[in-house]
């Protein structure tokens, strides 16, 4: 888990992908993974005798694993015997043992297209026991990518999967795409992943949805990044992936204050405001002269966390200005909610109440004032849904505050799913799968 600095430097695109697929697939197979096939040592044994080999094939067979079974062994001999092997294979047993019989020369011989070549035909023999079977295809595909063909290995790592092989191969999967540069690729098989999961009633992997945003973060896919960085949050509401949720819009999308002050409100609530950057975005947001007790209350708390120091001027100057208009503007509350219910209100003037209630923290009239802001013509319904939703959510009202979220598109659409993601928090109810990205203003 990490958090998102992009003050930092430029991260090496693809760095933590490459160190993954590297620990999960390890090194290149070793000597004796296949044996010597026993059904063809002790054909005597009762367990064996059904096994099909043709006469001329196993004559051929035992010269070649003579060879490789002497002391020393003469792995060049038994490599010069293969085509004749081959060429006598006529039952599927032939050429379950000639399988292995290339995987033990490859072995030997450090040959990885060898032993690619027997695995292969062991599969394509049809007498690999069915709890072997998901070995084999990762094995095929372990050696395919070794040797550079991820497209090779990942239709492998795929078949392994499918055939209830136990290991992380999705991970390994989408790594075949992101260590050829295909990190849209890579992230489109996760969004396929996790949509299995949520569609079959089950909880979609965190690491799964982490390594999706850490490959679109690390080459710049905004969409991507805020997407999945969103759907963490969703389905694994910690400190940490809200945080880098939060973060990724304030790095990524260029927004106007009015609609970053929401977002920051988002940071207050989730409680991961944590230095002066947090509480100086969201004052300068929020503005003095527009929300003066919200921002009071911010620089309060920031000075009290020794966050602030209360000389600095900024600090000074924007509390002076804020004390200074709390008095008047909360005794202009009854005026300014009767001009909101009045018939001839405007959108704007009703909207406007709403803020001001919501400043001081009155999140049940705010509601209502935006409420009559949304009847009126010419209202900016997603401010105002977005805001409402806050309202709501204020009062514990979770499940019509992310229902009214739900409503906020535009350029507020991103921080509308965060707000509506924190919501269904307090509220579980099931999730959609996940769609494509819209567009997003970066």
């Amino acid at each position: 888990m990490f958090s998102l600095d992009r003050s930092k430097g430029t991260k090496r695109p693809g760095s933590n992908i490459a160190l993954a697929i590297a620990l999960m697939c390890g090194t290149a197979m070793t000597a004796g993974v296949f044996a010597e096939p026993a059904h063809a040592q002790k054909k005597k044994k009762k367990k064996e005798s059904k096994a099909d080999y043709s006469r001329d094939f196993l004559k051929s067979y035992q010269a070649a694993a003579a060879l490789l079974s002497a002391e020393p062994k003469d792995v060049a001999g038994a490599t010069a015997l293969l085509p004749d092997v081959l060429s006598k294979v006529q039952t599927a047993d032939d050429k379950m043992v000639a399988g292995q019989l290339h995987v033990n020369i490859g072995v030997e011989s450090d040959d990885l297209a060898m032993q690619k070549t027997g695995i292969d035909m062991m599969i394509d023999s049809g007498r690999l026991a069915p709890d072997q079977l998901g070995r084999h295809y990762y094995s095929s595909g372990q050696i395919a990518y070794q040797m550079d063909d991820s497209a090779g290995a990942r239709a492998r790592f795929q078949q392994a999967l499918e055939a209830g092989y136990e290991a992380d191969l999705q991970n390994v999967i989408a790594s075949t795409y992101f260590e050829q540069d295909a990190h849209k690729e890579g992230i489109e098989y996760y969004r396929g992943v996790i949509n299995a999961e949520i569609a079959a009633g089950r909880t979609p992997r965190e690491d799964w949805i982490l390594r999706a945003f850490s490959a679109a973060y690390n080459n710049d896919l905004a969409r991507e990044a805020i997407e999945f960085a969103a759907m963490n949050t969703q389905y694994h509401p910690s400190e940490t992936n809200w945080r880098n949720a939060i973060a990724v819009q304030r790095n990524y999308v260029d927004m106007q204050d009015d609609v970053l002050l929401d977002l920051m409100r988002l940071a207050y609530r989730t409680g991961i405001m944590q230095d002066d950057r947090d509480y100086a975005d969201y004052i300068e947001a929020a503005d003095p002269r527009k929300l003066p007790n919200e921002v009071k209350m911010l620089i309060d708390e920031a000075i009290s966390k020794g966050i602030f120091n209360a000389s600095d001027p900024f600090v000074s100057e924007s509390r002076s200005t804020a004390a200074g208009l709390i008095k008047a503007d909360r005794a202009d509350l009854p005026s300014l909610e009767r001009d909101a219910r009045a018939a001839s209100a405007t959108a704007l003037a009703a909207s406007s109440a709403g803020d001001v209630f919501l400043n001081f923290g009155e999140s049940a009239k705010a509601e209502e004032m935006y409420a009559i802001a949304a009847t009126k013509s010419g209202a900016d319904l997603n401010r105002v849904m977005t805001r409402m939703g806050i309202a709501q959510f204020d009062q514990g009202k979770f499940a019509a505050a992310a229902e009214t979220f739900g409503k906020v598109g535009g350029s507020r659409k991103a921080v509308g799913n965060l707000w509506q993601s924190f919501a269904r928090g307090k509220a579980p109810q099931p999730a959609p799968a996940v769609q494509a990205p819209a567009e997003a203003t970066t």
